[in-house]
């Protein structure tokens, strides 16, 4: 069975596995969740992300962050969907939780955080939220 939203997913077994506090989940890896990891990790709401290769696509493992017994990720939450797109200029870009939280944004020059889009001045496509 295809899978329709593997962003979604990903979000979805991070916020699962923190509910739960495990100290990591696995999921299949792309070259796009792998970026989103990257900017997770640089951002602190991560530890870290590792990549194992299997005959298939690869598995992305990420290993959650917590500080004492809360997760690092209060809420995450997918904005752009398959059935409903949502883009937005450079300047236009929403703020997070007042610019508590994070935006991740599909530009033409790659995934990149709200602050550094909005700096470069390009827009594009609204991938999810963290906070």
């Amino acid at each position: 069975m295809s899978m329709t939203d593997p962003i979604a997913d990903m979000l979805a077994r991070i916020r699962n596995a923190q509910h739960a506090q495990h100290p990591s989940c696995t999921m299949p890896g792309s070259k796009q969740k792998l970026r989103i990891c990257q900017i997770l990790k640089d951002e602190g709401y991560i530890s870290d992300f590792s990549w194992q290769d299997d005959d298939k696509q690869g598995l992305l493992s990420v290993q959650l962050k917590y500080q004492g017994e809360e997760a690092a990720i209060e809420g995450m939450r997918r904005i752009s969907r398959p059935g409903q797109r949502a883009y937005s200029r450079g300047k236009d870009i929403p703020k997070v939780h007042n610019g508590l939280g994070i935006l991740i944004v599909s530009t033409s020059r790659g995934l990149m955080t709200d602050r550094a889009a909005r700096r470069q001045g390009i827009g594009g496509e609204l991938i999810c939220s963290v906070w």
